[in-house]
């Protein structure tokens, strides 16, 4: 079974408009290493989803009470996290949106992290410690994305 006409038909969802546009892939050693390190940081985010994963099951195990905000917390960050590995593989092959998207998607997920570790007695300390580092994670994300290498591989499309 091919794979790729499976994954582009989900391309056409996620990528909208711009689903088509795909860039040559670049060999400035600049893109290469920012991929690479991308990569390890969305790796260290997913282990630390895991690792809240885990926390969260042994202190259910235990009788302490975990609480609903911590679990949804839990599975967003996995699914935040699958979701931009998803996006990085795709842009990596050189579609424009998947490149867009880890644009976009890491600049807004560390605000509301941010900005939901802020509100008082929502999450226990270990929690909003969690949602901390994830956020500084995909600022440094964020940050190899809007480097002008990344930038010059994937130029706007003409319209």
């Amino acid at each position: 079974m091919q794979l790729e006409p499976a994954l582009r038909r989900l391309d056409r969802i996620a990528g909208g408009r711009q689903a088509d546009h795909r860039v040559a892939a670049s060999d400035d050693p600049k893109v290469r290493r920012a991929f690479r390190a991308m990569t390890v940081l969305l790796a260290v985010g997913f282990v630390l989803g895991v690792a809240t994963v885990v926390v969260a099951l042994w202190m259910s195990a235990t009788g302490q009470d975990v609480g609903f905000a911590v679990w949804m917390r839990c599975l967003v960050v996995l699914g935040i996290t699958t979701t931009l590995f998803y996006f990085l593989w795709r842009a990596h092959a050189g579609w424009y949106w998947a490149f867009r998207r880890l644009q976009l998607f890491s600049r807004i997920f560390p605000v509301v992290a941010l900005v939901l570790a802020a509100i008082p007695g929502l999450y226990p300390f270990w929690v909003v410690t969690e949602q901390i580092l994830f956020a500084l994670l995909l600022i440094g994300v964020s940050d190899y994305l809007q480097s002008d290498a990344m930038r010059a591989a994937y130029p706007k499309p003409r319209r």
